[in-house]
């Protein structure tokens, strides 16, 4: 059954590439109505990225509506302006500046609905920056992020658009905290989050942790471990495990699943803090003993001695994992290259939450729409008739799949 968390929550998403079709896609996925707004005649210029970007459309723009209209025109703002009538949430993650030359602006749509909710997604908050234009690679390096990520003098970026993502999320945190106080209150408000921001968020613990100790913070491929066995080791059979053991009872278990007696006999070990010590030389030697055994083999010692690992995974073996497929993880999206009818169905990522004693997860209600895919529906429900409707696809002020300029 679909998640009803946020029905009768109207969106209309004004969107493109990653931060805002996201905040869309969690707040279509709890629920809510989200209406992807369209410039037409050929819509989202993410439909036809390549490259990194190709997947991106498909993959955030499940379970919306689809409309597509031209906002440049006098007659296509109108029709905005209405369907913001009975409208609560606004997103849009364009320039500085855009959604007001469209007279879509906050200070625009407000005055037509006072109890709109308005999303602002930006690459900076307000102040001195709050002009420049952002990406979520330019912050990671702003950040500090990738100068974590990469090894000393190596600064690089994370293997995902995980800033995009993470400001998506606080923006929908917001956009509930609002609906909450318009409860009580009966008026809406804007609400921005923003790439730098979020990013600068993710600092925070090795900021802390620079005023605790006093020192730098180190890249992470460098960085001062805070616990002895807590990497990536090699098996008989070539392939390679991620390993960690990350408390005293964990030492114990695993020095003796793994036949380790000397390990576990030596009081140079017998505490985190001394093991850690010691790294220089326990670290080679737990890598000589791991040798001996297959990835099979370790992965089962490993669970009957409850101690954290993991396989080094690649994207494209989630499309198998046993854990996503038993559990509703993957979701069957339609994916197409730049929008054609001869794509594919494949599991992509469903959203990782779950509610309640029957742990129920978001489901696939609608496909990623085609360009202009519910014009009529949505415009019928707005109180267009369909010889309105018809002018404005006479007047190109609406589109729709069959008018996009292959």
């Amino acid at each position: 059954m679909p998640l009803k968390h946020l029905t009768g929550v109207r969106v209309l998403e004004f969107t493109q590439t990653v931060m805002g079709p996201t905040a869309g896609l969690i707040l279509a996925e709890l629920g809510a109505d989200v209406i992807k707004v369209e410039p037409a005649p050929n819509g989202d210029k993410t439909r036809r990225l390549g490259g990194f970007g190709a997947g991106f459309f498909s993959g955030l723009n499940r379970n919306k509506r689809g409309l597509a209209i031209d906002l440049k025109s006098d007659e296509g703002r109108k029709v905005i302006h209405k369907l913001v009538l009975n409208t609560d949430v606004v997103l849009e993650n364009f320039a500085p500046g855009t959604m007001e030359r469209l007279e879509c602006g906050f200070h625009d749509l407000s005055r037509i609905n006072p109890r709109l909710i308005y999303l602002a997604l930006k690459g900076y908050l307000a102040g001195p920056y709050e002009n420049r234009p952002a990406l979520d690679e330019v912050v990671q390096f702003q950040s500090g992020l990738a100068w974590m990520t990469g090894p000393p003098g190596q600064p690089l970026r994370a293997g995902a658009s995980v800033i995009d993502i993470l400001g998506a999320m606080f923006g929908v945190i917001g956009i509930q905290a609002a609906l909450k106080e318009r409860d009580q209150s009966g008026k809406g408000q804007r609400v921005s989050s923003s790439l730098f921001e979020s990013a600068v968020f993710l600092m925070g613990t090795h900021m802390a942790g620079m005023a605790a100790t006093g020192s730098e913070a180190r890249p992470m491929p460098a960085r001062g471990r805070a616990w002895a066995i807590y990497d990536v080791f090699e098996t008989k059979d070539s392939e390679k495990l991620f390993i960690g053991v990350t408390s005293d009872q964990q030492w114990e278990r695993f020095v003796e699943e793994f036949d380790l007696t000397e390990l576990s006999n030596d009081p140079r070990l017998s505490t985190n803090p001394k093991r850690v010590e010691q790294r220089e030389w326990l670290l080679p030697a737990v890598r000589n003993s791991l040798l001996d055994y297959s990835r099979r083999e370790i992965e089962a010692k490993s669970e009957n001695c409850k101690i954290s690992w993991a396989p080094v995974g690649q994207p494209g073996d989630l499309f198998n994992d046993p854990h996503l497929l038993a559990t509703g993880g993957l979701l069957d999206v339609f994916v197409s290259r730049f929008g054609e009818e001869t794509g594919q169905t494949v599991g992509l990522p469903n959203l990782p939450l779950e509610f309640g004693e029957t742990r129920n997860r978001p489901s696939l209600e609608r496909q990623p729409p085609k360009v202009g895919e519910h014009n009529e529906e949505i415009l019928l429900e707005a109180g267009f008739n369909r010889d309105d409707i018809l002018k404005l696809y006479s007047k190109n002020i609406l589109a729709n799949d069959a008018t996009v300029q292959k």
